[in-house]
């Protein structure tokens, strides 16, 4: 990309998303005529770029603390303890979406915009690189929790599941209703703060962290589930581009 100086000189400037995203639009546009390039190909493009850009070092801490919350039960002389094995997955889950709070982070966000590539398929790409990863992480969580004090798999997993999607949902409204380029430190505090008031503030009919003993168990992770797909939709209804720089582009108003 490619910008001008104070003398008025063009200069180069550092190559990233928006560098890739422009030049496979220059190329496809040569190819064929005024057809827009297909959105396999422009994320196909776009992986390299956006790998270099991820924030390794927040995702980095958020895996490593959560594998050795996991694994803390393991480091413990004695027996056992299940419930004790439960809340380490938790807080794993939870370091996790920590990390993942700062994935839409972007100091380059004002610049990419100007590109023509959607920001859903920006967004799915950081996505579709981090998704595998997060799902090799987990496993790896699980299998560092002692079998004899495991909590089931299915139901731990949705847990798990739901806080991700909460931490990405709430980083995608945050992107999408603000000018922040990283918005990553306060959607990470605030999902803190919902965690600690669901487990302290909520009402005992409606409380999601429950022992698998515990009769409200099965009712707990029918909520979990309704906290999952609440977040998948709010995530999915705030990928299109930020609304006040689409009102800023409205003909006729300055």
């Amino acid at each position: 990309m490619r910008h001008v100086d104070v003398a008025g000189r063009s200069v180069e400037g550092p190559r990233g998303p928006a560098d890739a995203a422009e030049r496979f639009g220059k190329a496809a546009g040569r190819r064929s005529g005024s057809a827009r390039p297909r959105t396999r190909e422009v994320a196909a493009v776009l992986v390299r770029p956006v790998w270099r850009t991820l924030p390794r070092a927040a995702l980095a801490t958020g895996a490593g603390l959560g594998l050795l919350l996991a694994g803390t039960p393991r480091m413990l002389s004695g027996e056992v303890d299940p419930w004790l094995c439960l809340t380490m997955l938790r807080a794993a889950a939870l370091a996790f979406g920590l990390g993942l709070a700062f994935l839409l982070d972007d100091p380059a966000r004002h610049i990419t915009a100007a590109v023509p590539t959607r920001r859903p398929v920006r967004t799915g790409v950081r996505l579709g690189l981090v998704a595998p990863l997060t799902a090799v992480w987990w496993a790896t969580a699980l299998l560092l929790v002692p079998g004899e004090g495991r909590p089931p798999v299915g139901a731990v997993t949705l847990e798990a599941a739901a806080l991700a999607a909460l931490a990405l949902a709430a980083a995608t409204v945050a992107v999408r209703h603000s000018e922040a380029t990283e918005p990553g430190l306060a959607v990470s505090a605030g999902l803190v703060g919902a965690v600690f008031a669901a487990a302290l503030l909520l009402p005992e009919r409606w409380a999601l962290f429950v022992a698998p003993d515990d009769p409200r168990w099965d009712d707990a992770h029918r909520r979990w589930a309704g906290v999952l797909v609440v977040a998948v939709l709010a995530g999915a209804c705030s990928l299109a581009e930020p609304l006040r720089r689409r009102r800023a582009t409205v003909p006729g108003r300055r």
